[in-house]
């Protein structure tokens, strides 16, 4: 009967929330190329389904997501209002950088279906 139940409510398995983290990290990846509109995307799943992946290896990434969201909104956003002093380019290319770092860190440690460190 337990066994019937569980098949009923179609709990999402880790694959398809491995699936999500990935889509969420091409979203950020993308961009770099949109002017920050996936990005907004990206942390929108995350808040979404953040129950969904609570308890499991992939909250980790998710975790890791938002942070890398909201540092990168920050950073732009210093770095957008500054741009007239020059030292805002700088800090635009910094950020930018930064996010790829947390990109591929994050997509090598999913690939190899770890969690992030804290």
């Amino acid at each position: 009967m337990k066994d019937e139940w569980q098949r009923q409510i179609n709990l999402p398995t880790e694959t398809s929330l491995q699936r999500l983290a990935m889509i969420v990290y091409v979203l950020q990846v993308a961009s770099l190329f949109t002017g920050s509109l996936t990005l907004f995307a990206g942390v929108i799943i995350n808040y979404v389904r953040m129950e969904d992946v609570q308890g499991s290896w992939v909250e980790s990434h998710f975790r890791w997501q938002t942070k890398t969201f909201w540092y990168t909104l920050l950073w732009m956003v210093i770095g957008g209002v500054t741009t007239l002093l020059l030292i805002g380019w700088a800090i635009l290319l910094a950020a930018s950088i930064w996010l790829i770092y947390r990109i591929v860190k994050g997509w090598l440690y999913l690939s190899e279906q770890r969690a992030m460190p804290h």
